[in-house]
Formats: structure tokens, sequence, C-alpha cells
């Protein structure tokens, strides 16, 4: 005996809970909008064009010897941090011993200055490697370490497609540069 699709007893509808704990991000449509997601050499690659441009045009927190840092410029949370190698490479594998332990120590450096601005209660740490990881730009390795607060997530993305940050990028970007610590990993001689 066949089942009708719409019963629910036996076939889950789209959207309704089940098993899985399901995260839904309709605000990272920006990147498939914007064809960032078809970002494959240098030219035209926005981490690679980023540090030829003013830090504050840029949204650049911190640059360091091989890597530097950056704000998500469609965050998930307010002061949604990137840590990226100025080479234009897609993989942590293909880092060399200095940039990975600068692309570390810059990532444990962003980690201080957001306790030291903004005091969340957690991080989420990631890395997306290749379209199928879920990267929005797979031709540039970047890491994203996220600030978390306890109920930072409400009804406000999954009923209104809308976040609500508190500040602009922009004062964002100058708190985060001024929590910085001065025993930066990646800083410069």
């Amino acid at each position: 005996m066949n089942q009708a699709p719409w019963d629910t007893d036996n076939y889950v509808l789209p959207g309704v809970p089940d098993a899985f704990q399901r995260l839904w991000t309709p605000h990272r449509e920006a990147y498939q909008v914007k064809g960032q997601d078809q970002v494959t050499g240098e030219d035209n690659c926005p981490f690679c064009a980023g540090p030829k441009r003013e830090d504050e045009q840029s949204l650049i927190v911190h640059r360091g010897r091989t890597c530097y840092v950056l704000l998500n410029l469609y965050p998930y949370n307010p002061g949604h941090l990137l840590v990226c190698p100025y080479r234009h490479v897609p993989d942590l594998t293909d880092l060399g011993p200095e940039e990975a332990a600068e692309f570390t120590a810059l990532t444990q450096d962003a980690m201080r200055a957001l306790r030291a601005q903004s005091h969340p209660a957690g991080f989420n740490l990631g890395i997306n490697q290749g379209k199928a990881g879920g990267a929005g730009i797979a031709a540039h390795l970047h890491q994203h370490v996220i600030p978390r607060w306890s109920g930072d997530t409400n009804f406000l993305p999954i009923i209104a497609q809308t976040k609500s940050l508190s500040a602009t990028l922009g004062e964002i970007r100058r708190l985060v540069a001024q929590a910085w610590p001065d025993t930066a990993g990646g800083a410069e001689d």
C-alpha cells in the first residue's frame, strides 16, 4: 500500500521537525546572488583584493606577515571575523609551516580581541573546505571566528530573513582593532 506524501505519520514535510537539527541560513544567498561562489582566481577574489585597499574600506582588523584578519561582510553575529592567508590557496593543507602557525595564532588573537571588546559567552570556529563543504568562497582559504552569546538567535532570521546587528561594520571593525592584543601572534616587525 502506497502512502500519500501528505501522510505526515510516514513522511516528513520540509520544515517539519524530525530527528535532524537543521540550520536554515537564507542570508547566505547573498554569496550566490553576487556570484562569490564562482571565485576561482586571484583576479576576482575579494580576499586577494582586500589587503590592497585601506583597512577601513576592506574591514581589515589586523595585518600579519602571512595572514590577516577582517570582518565578514555578511556576519552571523556582530564581530564575525575571518582569518585569511595573503596567498590565494584553497585548502588548509596548502599552507606552509609559517603561514599555518600565524593562521592559528591570529585565530587565537581574534578570540582574545573579541573577548576584550564584547565579552562573548563562546565561539564558533570553522573552515568550510570546498564548495561541497559549504565554502561561500572556496578558492581562498578562510577561517570563521564567530562570537556567540546565550540567546543570540531569535525569530528574526527565520521569520523576517533579517539579522539584527547592534552596530555598523565600520564601528565593529574599529572596536575590535582597538581591542587587538599587543602581543599578537602575527604582529609585524
